[in-house]
């Protein structure tokens, strides 16, 4: 698709959406419109999926909405591109508001929360017919001043968005720095699938990262700074706890200009063999990994990665399930049908 065409789909896109959530035009029906009625949705634990706009709207928004009633969307990266002959766009950032009622149970701080997101969304016709979602809800709990698990070993503070503010993708962007782009991206990839089991090294990712690159995960793990600092909150712990890990399922992989999204479900498939990540001893079992990645380049390096894994999910496998062990230690909000509080 030439850029000028994938403009002003990603434009028009963005404009249907950001009508249908702004606070003054906002409508359940409305934002049902912005979905095909048959679309399938794919978000988090302990949300997880719904087939058709109704089920979205009753899962997802309806929910969040009662309990963040000025919610807005800031978005931090949209780009769009060609996945499998079919359109898509992918967008990260926050939606921020004020915590007024229970949301997932997790008690209302009556204060702004920021709900980081990732978000891959497939049109036809102009209308979302497929969506993945992960939110860090992990750092909502945290936000409310509860935390379930191990202390992350990178920084939890607001992650930020792009150092240069262009991750909104709004002109045509040269076909060949998206292709350039994507290229690393993918070298960079299989670069991390030479890991030999013994050495860091053996990945050479020095080859396609800035000295100071900037590497922005979920809140369990945090946020880090180059590759010393890199391996020491992220990789180090992960692949001492998943050594045999695998990717694929890709649901999408798409660039723009400087930008690349990917996203599967799951796009990682691993067992549990090693202890230290999320501070959890090993438990041998099989798990799978919802995943989203952002990266944006510089030059030929990769200067900043946004990173999501629902962890909440991986860590329901690894037998800890967050929600229960809140609700057995008498934290969590009932909420009666309506959805407030009992």
């Amino acid at each position: 698709m030439r850029p000028e065409v994938m403009h002003r789909h990603r434009v028009e896109f963005r404009e249907r959406r950001d009508i249908a959530e702004t606070r003054t035009s906002r409508s359940l029906q409305g934002l049902a419109a912005v979905y095909d009625p048959a679309v399938k949705w794919h978000g988090p634990h302990p949300i997880n999926q719904g087939v058709g706009a109704d089920a979205v709207i009753q899962i997802f928004w309806r929910p969040l909405l009662r309990a963040v009633p000025d919610l807005e969307r800031r978005e931090d990266i949209l780009l769009s591109g060609v996945w499998q002959d079919r359109l898509w766009m992918a967008s990260t950032g926050h939606f921020s508001g004020c915590f007024e009622r229970s949301w997932l149970g997790l008690p209302a701080s009556r204060k702004v929360v920021n709900i980081r997101y990732g978000e891959f969304c497939r049109l036809t016709d102009g209308r979302i017919d497929e969506c993945y979602l992960i939110l860090d809800i992990l750092d909502v709990i945290r936000q409310v001043g509860l935390w379930p698990i191990a202390p992350a070993l990178g920084s939890t503070e607001r992650v930020p968005s792009p150092a240069t503010h262009d991750g909104v993708v709004n002109a045509p962007q040269d076909a060949q720095e998206s292709t350039e782009s994507l290229k690393l991206v993918e070298a960079m990839i299989a670069g991390l699938m030479r890991f030999d089991g013994k050495s860091l090294d053996s990945m050479e990712q020095s080859k396609f990262w800035h000295p100071d690159f900037m590497w922005y995960g979920p809140a369990g793990i945090g946020t880090c700074r180059g590759q010393s600092d890199y391996r020491r909150v992220h990789q180090g712990p992960f692949l001492n706890a998943f050594p045999d890990r695998v990717g694929g399922d890709h649901k999408c992989r798409i660039a723009e200009g400087r930008y690349v999204a990917s996203t599967g479900w799951p796009s990682i498939r691993a067992t549990h063999l090693g202890s230290g990540f999320l501070g959890l001893p090993a438990t041998g079992r099989p798990v799978t990994m919802r995943v989203m990645d952002f990266w944006r380049r510089e030059k030929s390096l990769l200067r900043e990665n946004w990173v999501f894994v629902d962890l909440l999910d991986l860590l329901l496998q690894l037998g800890a399930d967050v929600f229960a062990r809140m609700a057995a230690a008498g934290v969590l909000v009932e909420t009666n049908d309506s959805g407030t509080a009992a």
